[in-house]
């Protein structure tokens, strides 16, 4: 092989290189917990004592009372000049709740709430079929992340 032959050789080689030492992407330590979320609206918490729900995917169920937690929001509280930023929670008035899962998918998944109001009377029974989402939250490299998530208010049950 000619010196002009190798020269080229070695310098294709070197150009291939950086592309097999690419540093890896470190992905956050998250894991993901399979369920459906639900938040009841600020306008209508007022009226749920208690919430059941019952979750069908892929033909199995899963059915369980919700412990319900007060809803919050993040506010922003600056950042120093020195770039030191924080933020606190302030309630926003809503109802928190999840159901965990065996299983998560995104094939359809059909979602019935019922529950009682503070004066012991039921609430409208509302089910909801929908399809629980798929987003790559920190890139393709870090996994998929399914998610589903339910809004209740007054006028029924939707995907939020």
């Amino acid at each position: 092989m000619g010196k002009t032959a190798l020269a080229l050789t070695l310098a294709g080689t070197a150009a291939l290189l950086p592309g097999c030492l690419e540093e890896p992407v470190a992905c956050p330590a998250i894991g993901q917990v399979p369920g459906v979320s639900i938040t009841v609206a600020a306008s209508y918490a007022p009226s749920v004592d208690s919430l059941t729900m019952k979750a069908c995917q892929d033909g199995t169920c899963t059915q369980e009372e919700l412990v319900l937690h007060p809803g919050a929001v993040a506010v922003d509280q600056g950042c120093t000049p020195e770039g030191t930023c924080s933020a606190t929670t302030s309630p926003d008035g809503t109802l928190q709740g999840s159901l965990m899962l065996p299983v998560l998918t995104e094939s359809p998944l059909e979602a019935t709430v019922s529950g009682t109001a503070p004066d012991g009377a039921s609430l409208p029974v509302r089910s909801l079929t929908f399809t629980p989402r798929g987003e790559y939250p920190f890139g393709e490299q870090c996994g998929r992340f399914v998610t589903a998530h339910v809004l209740l208010d007054a006028a029924g049950l939707r995907q939020d």
